[in-house]
C-alpha cells in the first residue's frame, strides 16, 4: 500500500469522489470483505459490491486474499493507497499552464506551479514504484510570522539572492554533466499567507478590544 496515490485517470478520479466510496477507501487502509464494509457503511453486501466492483476495476483497492467459507469464496480487498490526490491529468482540458502567468507575486502562478509539482510527483512515484528504486526529492514547510509587508518584501528579495546564488554554484547544465549522466532537478520555493484558525481569529479580537 502506497502511503499516497496520484489518481491521474478521469473515470477513477470520479469513482473516487463518490460519497460512499470515499468511505469504503478510508475503511480499506485495513483488508476487509463486503460483509464486514456493510457493517461499517450501513449498507447491504449488494451495494458495498456493487462500489467495490467499480473501485477495483479503476485500480483503486486490490485483492489481497480469498478465504473460502463452505460454498461460498469470501474476497477479502484493501486500498491501493493510505489517501488518494487527484492530479491535474484528469482535467487535462482545463489543467492550469504556468507558462499563462509567469509572475513570481501571482497567487495563480503560485497555484499552477503547485498543480505541476502534483502531476509530475504522481508520475515520478509511480516510476520509482514499479523500478522498486527509491525516489530523491528534498521538502521544508515552516512558517514565518513578519511585521510588515516591507519586511515581507525584503524577505523575499534575500532568498531569492541566496537562491540564485546556489543554483550557480551547483547548477551543470554543460555537455559534459548531460553525457556523464547527470539528472535535472526541479526548484519550487513558495511563500504565501497562512490560513487563519479560529484561535488565530480569536487572538486578533482580544489584542484590538484591548487597543
Amino acid at each position: 500500500m502506497l502511503d499516497i496515490e496520484v489518481i491521474e485517470d478521469a473515470a477513477a478520479a470520479e469513482a473516487s469522489l463518490d460519497p460512499i466510496r470515499t468511505r469504503i477507501l478510508q475503511e480499506l487502509a485495513v483488508p476487509g470483505s463486503a460483509t464486514q464494509l456493510a457493517a461499517k457503511v450501513g449498507l447491504p453486501r449488494q451495494k458495498v459490491n456493487y462500489h467495490l466492483k467499480a473501485l477495483e476495476r479503476h485500480g483503486l483497492v486490490e485483492l489481497v486474499e480469498e478465504r473460502r467459507k463452505g460454498n461460498v469464496t469470501e474476497r477479502v480487498l484493501q486500498a491501493t493507497a493510505a489517501s488518494y490526490l487527484i492530479s491535474p491529468v484528469a482535467l487535462a482540458s482545463v489543467a492550469p499552464d504556468p507558462q499563462r502567468f509567469a509572475d513570481r507575486f501571482s497567487a495563480f502562478w503560485l497555484l499552477a506551479l503547485a498543480s505541476r509539482t502534483v502531476q509530475e510527483m504522481g508520475k515520478l512515484i509511480s516510476g520509482a514504484a514499479a523500478a522498486k528504486k527509491k525516489l530523491a526529492s528534498f521538502a521544508i514547510d515552516g512558517e514565518i510570522t513578519f511585521r510588515s509587508a516591507a519586511e515581507r518584501a525584503a524577505f523575499a528579495e534575500e532568498l531569492g539572492v541566496a537562491v540564485t546564488r546556489l543554483v550557480d554554484k551547483y547548477h551543470d547544465g554543460g555537455a559534459a554533466a548531460v553525457a556523464s549522466g547527470a539528472r535535472k532537478h526541479r526548484l519550487v520555493i513558495v511563500l504565501h499567507p497562512a490560513l487563519k484558525t479560529p484561535s488565530t481569529e480569536k487572538s486578533a479580537e482580544k489584542e484590538q478590544g484591548n487597543d
